[in-house]
C-alpha cells in the first residue's frame, strides 16, 4: 500500500503527456485556412465604356502656299504665334520673271482667278446654308426643350437636340473660315495673274501673304530666306478654338456608337478627365495593321469637347489622349468585381464566404460588364464577401482566412 501515491504520480504523469500528445496531433492534423483575397458586393454607379487612345486636331488647318515663284523673304513666325484674318503679314515674297509670258501663262493666270472665285461663291453659298441650318436645329432645340419641360420627350432626345445645334453653330463657323480662306486664295490668284500680265522683275514691287483666319502658327515650313516656287508650303494655319479629338475604334465597337453619346477624354495630362460628346461616326472603315502584325478594321470616331475652352486651353493640335465612350451607365446598380465571377458550364458563379468563414458556391446572373465590374441581377445580396481570383485550394466547404 506504501506505493500506491507513486502509482498515481505515474499515472498522472503518463496520462497527461497522451493528453498533450493527442493535443498536438489534433494540432497538426486539423484542417488549415485558405488565405484568399476578399471583395465586398455593393450598389453604386456602373458606367460600360469602350476606351481607345486618341489624339487631338484641329479641325480645319489652313495650309498657306506661295502665290508666285521668287524669293521668301525670312519668316519670322513661328509655331504658336497668334495671327488675325488680314491683318498679320505671314511671309514676303521678291517675284523673278516668268522665264516666257506667252498667251498659255496668261491663260493658266486667268482660270486659276475664275476657279478660286467659282470657290468662293461656292463657299458663301455653303456658309448661307449652314446658317439655314443652325437656324433651324435652334428652333428645333427650343421646341424640345419645351417639350421636355411638359415631359412630353426623353432626356435623350433634349440631349440629341442640343448636340446638334452645338454641332450646327460649330458649323457655322467653320463655313465662315473656309469663305475667309476662299477670299484669300482669290486675292493670291488675283495677285498672281497681275505679276505675271506685267512680268515684273525681281526688283518689282513683293507680294505680302496674309493671314485668311484668326488662329496661330501651327508649323513653319520655310524659316530662311530662300528661292521657292508657286504652290510650295510656308506655313500652316489652325484654330485652336476648334479642337476636337479622333480616335480609331474597331469596327465591332463602333457599330455600338452614335452621335450624341458622352465621352470621358482621361490622361490628357491634367487632374481630371474632361467631358464630351460623340459628333460624328465615319460611316467608312480602314484597314490597320496592329503592334502584333494583324489586319484590323476600324473607324474614326469623333469628339467634341462639351468642357467650356478655358478647361482644356493647355491642349493643342495632335496630343496624345484616352477616349473612353459611354455606351451604357446607370446610376445605382448591385456591384460585384468582375474577378470574382467564374463560369461552370454557360453560367456564372462566385465563391460567396459564410458563416464561419465557410466558402459556398453560388450562382448569379451577370448583366452589364466593364472589366473590373459586373452588374448583379440575382444571386447576390449587397454586403456579400467573395473570393476574388479564386485558386484551385478553393472550393465548396473550405474554411478561407482573408489575406
Amino acid at each position: 500500500m506504501a506505493g500506491s501515491p507513486t502509482r498515481l504520480r505515474r499515472a498522472a504523469f503518463w496520462g497527461a503527456a497522451g493528453l498533450v500528445l493527442l493535443a498536438g496531433a489534433w494540432w497538426m492534423l486539423r484542417p488549415q485556412a485558405v488565405p484568399v483575397d476578399l471583395g465586398i458586393v455593393a450598389r453604386g454607379p456602373l458606367q460600360v465604356t469602350l476606351d481607345h487612345e486618341g489624339q487631338t486636331r484641329v479641325r480645319e488647318r489652313y495650309t498657306i502656299s506661295a502665290p508666285v515663284s521668287g524669293r521668301v523673304l525670312r519668316i519670322h513666325l513661328e509655331p504658336g504665334d497668334v495671327v488675325q484674318a488680314r491683318r498679320t503679314d505671314l511671309a514676303t515674297l521678291l517675284p523673278v520673271p516668268a522665264p516666257l509670258l506667252d498667251a498659255r501663262t496668261r491663260a493658266e493666270a486667268d482660270a486659276r482667278v475664275k476657279s478660286v472665285t467659282a470657290a468662293l461663291e461656292q463657299a458663301r453659298a455653303a456658309l448661307e446654308q449652314a446658317k439655314t441650318a443652325a437656324a433651324f436645329a435652334e428652333q428645333e432645340r427650343n421646341r424640345v426643350t419645351r417639350l421636355f419641360a411638359a415631359q412630353a420627350v426623353s432626356e435623350r432626345d433634349r440631349d440629341a437636340a442640343e448636340n446638334e445645334a452645338r454641332a450646327r453653330r460649330q458649323a457655322v463657323d467653320v463655313a465662315e473660315a473656309a469663305a475667309s480662306a476662299a477670299a484669300h486664295e482669290q486675292e493670291v490668284a488675283r495677285a498672281a495673274l497681275t505679276a505675271t500680265a506685267a512680268g515684273r522683275t525681281a526688283g518689282g514691287a513683293p507680294v505680302v501673304v496674309r493671314a485668311p483666319i484668326d488662329g496661330v502658327v501651327l508649323r513653319r515650313f520655310r524659316e530662311s530666306e530662300a528661292v521657292v516656287g508657286a504652290g510650295e508650303p510656308l506655313v500652316e494655319l489652325g484654330d485652336l478654338s476648334t479642337l476636337e479629338v479622333v480616335a480609331d475604334f474597331l469596327s465591332v465597337d463602333a457599330v455600338r456608337m452614335q452621335a450624341g453619346m458622352p465621352v470621358l477624354i482621361d490622361r490628357w495630362g491634367g487632374g481630371e478627365p474632361l467631358a464630351g460628346r460623340v459628333r460624328r461616326v465615319e460611316p467608312s472603315g480602314f484597314t490597320k495593321i496592329s503592334a502584333l502584325g494583324v489586319e484590323e478594321q476600324r473607324v474614326n470616331v469623333i469628339v467634341d469637347f462639351a468642357d467650356p475652352p478655358e478647361v482644356w486651353q493647355s491642349l493643342g493640335d495632335g496630343f496624345r489622349v484616352e477616349v473612353r465612350v459611354v455606351v451604357w451607365q446607370a446610376p445605382d446598380v448591385l456591384r460585384v468585381p468582375s474577378s470574382a465571377l467564374f463560369r461552370v458550364g454557360d453560367e456564372w458563379h462566385v465563391y460567396v464566404v459564410g458563416a464561419g468563414d465557410v466558402v459556398e458556391v453560388r450562382r448569379v446572373d451577370v448583366g452589364r460588364e466593364t472589366g473590373l465590374e459586373a452588374e448583379v441581377r440575382a444571386g447576390l445580396n449587397e454586403g456579400d464577401r467573395v473570393v476574388l481570383y479564386p485558386s484551385d485550394r478553393v472550393s465548396e466547404g473550405v474554411w478561407v482566412v482573408a489575406r
